[in-house]
Order: structure tokens, then sequence, then C-alpha cells
């Protein structure tokens, strides 16, 4: 079954998200397949991909890093990503490969 699918790449810099990016594509296959895909393609869709805003407090202030990876563990991270599956039209709960860029450096992908 042909869906969309969603490379999301998760901007830290200094222990801060200060910005998402996101790429997506439109593919058939099992889960697994697509998510090879997507990790396949993780180094060479960053310098493609849309840049999303990423929340700050009252303050102005990016979120830490610490903070959003307790949402992960809660399975609540999905809501940040809200403007990204808006603006692709993905259905509730989409396919994605989210990837860590850390100073500059994406993580965890070939």
């Amino acid at each position: 079954m042909q869906e969309t699918i969603l490379n999301v790449y998760l901007i830290i810099e200094s222990g801060a998200v200060t910005s998402f990016r996101a790429k997506a594509y439109e593919r058939e296959g099992d889960d697994k397949e697509k998510i090879q895909f997507l990790k396949d393609n993780a180094n060479t869709d960053f310098a493609s991909s849309f840049v999303f805003d990423s929340p700050k407090n009252k303050r102005g202030e990016f979120m830490p890093y610490k903070k959003f990876s307790k949402l992960e563990k809660q399975g609540l991270q999905y809501q940040l990503f809200e403007e990204i599956f808006e603006k692709f039209k993905v259905p509730q709960n989409p396919l994605i490969c989210v990837t860590p860029v850390v100073d500059g450096e994406i993580f965890g992908k070939k």
C-alpha cells in the first residue's frame, strides 16, 4: 500500500532542540522496507528537507533535549511534529524515521 512516509530531523544545538526538518516520500512496500528506505536516505535527504520551527518557552528559550527525551519516552514527541504532519498531509500515526542532528553532525544513520 502506498503511503506518505517521512524522514524527520531533530536539530540539537548546544543541548537544545532548535528546529525540525523533514522530507516526505510516497512509497509502497511493508513497514520494514519503508523504514530501511528512510534510513538509507537520511544523510542525503537532510540537505533538501523543509525546515520547521521548534517550540520555545515563555522566555523565548528552545526546549532542552532532555525534555524532548522525556516526551519521547512517554510517546508524546509526535505532538511536536504536528506542523510537519499538516504540511505533508499525512494520516494519523504516520511512518517516520527520526534522526538527531547534534551540532551539525547527523547521527545514527549510514
